[in-house]
């Protein structure tokens, strides 16, 4: 969630794609819809739900909404065309025949993991969809901004002028505490994770990308992490990385119930690969045990500069992968 941004002017429509007016959506040509919310910018086409925001020069503000719009137009068509093969496990054969930019950003993020991965336990390149739309769409936006953000159903892909900063929200627990494991890598750059709530970002962290992932969220998850929040040079990349760990977060209990991924949405890339539909109540030891793995997977992440920082959440316990 986006905390920090303050209301602004709407910008005057420079694009046949922005409606002239809040609460008057416009359908776009390839089917999309675009409407104001305040300062704010709605975008959505099926499955893709984006608010945008972008502050600074008026006249530059007005034209980075009409160039995401433009840009939004006709996207959904273009992932539509290569569905198949972003459905399937990656392999370099594959991610390198893709072609649309935004399926090139989803192939680039996942590129650095697929050497931990293996057929047996295979990702595809539809593990970074969110974070890549939101990508593209910051990326049409331009740079002539003071600061602005793409938010995707809770990817962010970030853009921080210089001297500027974002407060984002994060999901907590007020009495969250730190596990006995939890720690804080010594090296690199990246904002440092809080345990209440909230992170300020600044240009100078460098840090592009938020994204969460978890059982409880929308999207199917193997692992029985409460949530898994990553930040990283961009969206995509904080996507990719944030449900891999908290796939890593897993246990062999029968408190744990899982369904194939198929019979919760007959078209995942999961296929039958079961997926965590509820977590009952287990032992610190357990927690602990669960945390740990993704834990392990976090450091080797941070260590070889995929993630800047990450923190996990599980039945009120947590760890933290950061910089000092």
């Amino acid at each position: 969630m986006l905390l920090s941004a303050a209301p602004t002017a709407r910008p005057p429509v420079l694009s046949a794609n922005l409606p002239a007016v809040v609460g008057q959506p416009v359908r776009m040509p390839s089917g999309a819809m675009a409407n104001w919310l305040d300062h704010r910018l709605h975008l959505q086409h099926g499955p893709i739900d984006l608010i945008i925001t972008a502050e600074g020069d008026k006249a530059e503000v007005a034209a980075a909404y009409a160039r995401a719009a433009d840009a939004f137009c006709g996207l959904l068509d273009l992932l539509v065309d290569e569905l198949t093969m972003l459905r399937l496990p990656a392999d370099p054969t594959t991610i390198n025949s893709l072609k649309g930019p935004v399926a090139k950003r989803m192939a680039a993020a996942i590129s650095p993991h697929l050497p931990r991965h293996d057929k047996a336990d295979f990702i595809t390149p539809m593990i970074a969809v969110a974070g890549s739309v939101a990508d593209e769409i910051l990326l049409a936006m331009g740079d002539q901004l003071d600061r602005a953000s793409v938010n995707n159903g809770g990817d962010i892909a970030l853009y921080l002028g210089k001297g500027t900063f974002f407060d984002i929200g994060i999901a907590d627990e007020r009495d969250t505490h730190l596990s006995d494991f939890a720690m804080t890598a010594s090296d690199g750059d990246g904002g440092r994770m809080p345990l209440h709530g909230r992170i300020r970002l600044h240009d100078h962290d460098r840090i592009g990308g938020i994204a969460t992932s978890g059982w409880r969220g929308r999207s199917l998850s193997l692992g029985i992490a409460d949530s898994v929040t990553v930040l990283a040079q961009n969206a995509a990349a904080a996507d990719v990385a944030a449900s891999l760990i908290a796939n890593a977060i897993t246990i062999s209990s029968p408190a744990i119930t899982r369904q194939p991924a198929a019979s919760l949405v007959p078209n995942s890339d999961l296929k039958d690969r079961l997926v965590t539909v509820d977590v009952g109540p287990l032992s610190v030891n357990e927690i602990d045990h669960a945390l740990a793995a993704g834990a392990c997977l976090a450091r080797h992440m941070f260590g070889d500069g995929q993630i800047m920082t990450a923190y996990a959440r599980l039945a009120g316990r947590s760890f933290i992968i950061a910089s000092e």
